[in-house]
C-alpha cells in the first residue's frame, strides 16, 4: 500500500520508511514559528524547565505581527519578551517592526517555508505552507516551547481526505479563497477534524500561488490537521524568484496512485460561484448573489489568508477611478513590507487612497479584533479573513462576512455586499 503526501512527509522526518494513519511519531521540524501572542506563553515554559538555548537559532522564527505596532501597554511588553528573547539566544530570523510582514506571507517570501518540510507554528494557520508542498500545522504555545528545545515534536499520523477540483473556473474573478469557502460550506467546519486535506485535480494545477495559499490557508477553517498539495512547477518557480535563496536541502513529494484515503470529494468549476461566508462560521456560505442585500459599515482587505499583491492588484483595478460608498470604511493592509512597497512602485496606494480607503502597515491586527479596524455594536463587515465568529473582530453584536478581495473591493463602492461582474460592467 502506498502513502499520501501527508504521510511521506511524516515518515522522513520520523526517520522511519513508512507511517499509517492512527500511528503516532515523533518527527524533526524543519520551522518552529511563533508571534506576539504565542511566543512569550513558550518563552516562559523554556524558562521554567531551565533551557539554555534553542535547538536550532536558524530555524526558530519569531515574528511580532499581531498586535505589532503595539496597540496599548500589554502588547508593547509582550513584543519586548520576544525581542529580548531573540537578542539572547542570537535568532536569525526574528523580524522586528519594519521589516516583519504577515508570518505566513513573510516566511515563503524569505524562502524559510520549503517543499517536504515539518512546520510547527504557535498559530492555527500554520497550514498556509501546504501550499508549497510541506506539512505544516498550528501547536499551542507549551508544544512550542518543547519543540524550540528538542527540534522535534509528536504527530498522530493523520487520515487523509482528497478533494478534487475538476474543469476551469465559472468567471475571472473565481480564487483560491471561494474553492476553499464552497469547500467548507460542504464538509462543515469540523468535517475534516484531524485529518489532512489534500487538494488535487485540474483547477489546482492551474492555481496561482496565491490562489494555493488562500485554500491551504484556511484548511483548518474545516478542522483539518493540514491542507496540502503537491509542489508543481509554480511552486518552484516561486522559490527561486525570492530575493532570499533557500539555505537548505529539500524534497518535492507526492502521493502514491495506491494511496489510502479516509475519502474523496469531487466538484466541478462549473459549480462553483464567488462565495460569501455569512455570520457566524466559515461553513455558513452562499453564492454572492445571495448576499446582495446586506449593507455594510466597513470592508477589510488583508490577512494571512489574502493580503498578497494579486490580491492588492485586484482591489486596485476594480477601485480605479471610483470611490468607497459614504458611510463605508475599507482598510487595506499589505502583508508584507515587500508586498507594500512592490504596490506602491504600482500605484496602488494612490488608487486606495484616491478611493477613500486607509492603507496599513502589515499586521494581522482587524482579523482577530486585535486593532486598525474593531467593529462596534450592530456593525457589519466584509473581510478577506478567515475567520468570522461571534466577536471576532469586535463587539459580539457585530456581524463579519467572509469573501475575496474582488467581492470586497466591489462591495466598498456599492455599500453592499456586491459581485464584482457588477462594477465591472459584465
Amino acid at each position: 500500500m502506498g502513502m499520501t503526501i501527508t504521510e511521506k512527509i511524516l515518515a522522513a522526518h520520523a526517520g522511519v520508511e513508512s507511517v499509517r494513519p492512527g500511528e503516532i511519531v515523533n518527527c524533526d521540524v524543519d520551522i518552529a514559528l511563533g508571534n506576539d501572542i504565542t511566543a512569550p506563553i513558550a518563552i516562559s515554559e523554556l524558562k521554567k524547565v531551565g533551557a539554555g538555548k534553542v535547538f536550532n537559532t536558524e530555524k526558530v522564527v519569531l515574528v511580532p505581527d499581531h498586535f505589532a505596532p503595539n496597540k496599548d501597554i500589554a502588547s508593547a511588553q509582550q513584543a519586548k519578551v520576544m525581542r529580548v528573547f531573540a537578542q539572547q539566544q542570537g535568532l536569525r530570523n526574528y523580524f522586528e517592526v519594519g521589516q516583519m510582514g504577515i508570518e505566513h506571507a513573510l516566511l515563503p517570501e524569505n524562502n524559510l517555508t520549503l517543499p517536504g518540510d515539518v512546520i510547527i507554528g504557535a498559530d492555527s494557520h500554520t497550514c498556509t505552507y501546504g501550499a508549497l508542498g510541506a506539512f505544516s500545522t498550528g501547536i499551542g504555545s507549551t508544544d512550542l516551547a518543547a519543540t524550540m528545545i528538542t527540534g522535534k515534536i509528536w504527530f498522530k499520523v493523520p487520515e487523509t481526505m482528497k478533494f478534487i477540483f475538476n474543469g476551469k473556473k465559472k468567471n475571472k474573478w473565481i480564487t483560491g479563497k471561494d474553492l476553499i469557502l464552497y469547500t467548507i460550506g460542504k464538509v462543515g467546519v469540523s468535517g475534516a477534524l484531524y485529518r489532512a486535506m489534500e487538494f488535487v485535480g485540474p483547477m489546482i494545477d492551474d492555481a496561482t500561488m496565491d490562489d494555493r495559499f488562500a485554500l491551504a490557508n484556511m484548511a483548518v477553517e474545516a478542522g483539518a490537521k493540514n491542507g496540502i498539495m503537491a509542489a508543481n512547477q509554480k511552486v518552484l518557480d516561486f522559490i527561486a524568484a525570492q530575493e532570499r535563496k533557500a539555505e537548505r536541502e529539500w524534497k518535492v513529494y507526492a502521493s502514491d496512485p495506491d494511496a489510502a484515503y479516509h475519502s474523496v470529494h469531487q466538484y466541478d468549476g462549473a459549480d462553483i460561484d464567488l462565495q460569501v461566508a455569512f455570520p457566524h462560521l466559515p461553513s455558513n456560505t452562499r453564492p454572492v448573489g445571495e448576499a446582495k442585500d446586506v449593507r455594510l459599515d466597513q470592508v477589510v482587505v488583508g490577512s494571512c489568508t489574502n493580503g498578497r499583491f494579486a490580491d492588492l492588484e485586484v482591489v486596485a483595478g476594480l477601485l480605479k477611478g471610483n470611490k468607497v460608498a459614504n458611510g463605508v470604511r475599507m482598510i487595506i493592509i499589505p502583508a508584507t513590507q515587500k508586498i507594500y512597497k512592490k504596490a506602491m512602485h504600482a500605484g496602488f496606494l494612490d488608487i486606495f487612497i484616491d478611493a477613500g480607503a486607509v492603507v496599513s502597515t502589515p499586521t494581522c491586527g482587524p482579523c482577530l479584533g486585535g486593532h486598525m479596524g474593531i467593529l462596534a455594536e450592530g456593525e457589519k463587515c466584509l473581510a478577506t479573513t478567515n475567520r468570522n465568529f461571534i466577536g471576532r473582530m469586535g463587539h459580539p453584536k457585530s456581524e463579519v462576512y467572509l469573501a475575496s478581495p474582488a467581492v470586497a473591493a466591489a462591495s466598498a463602492m456599492t455599500g453592499r455586499i456586491t459581485d464584482p461582474a457588477e462594477i465591472a460592467g459584465e
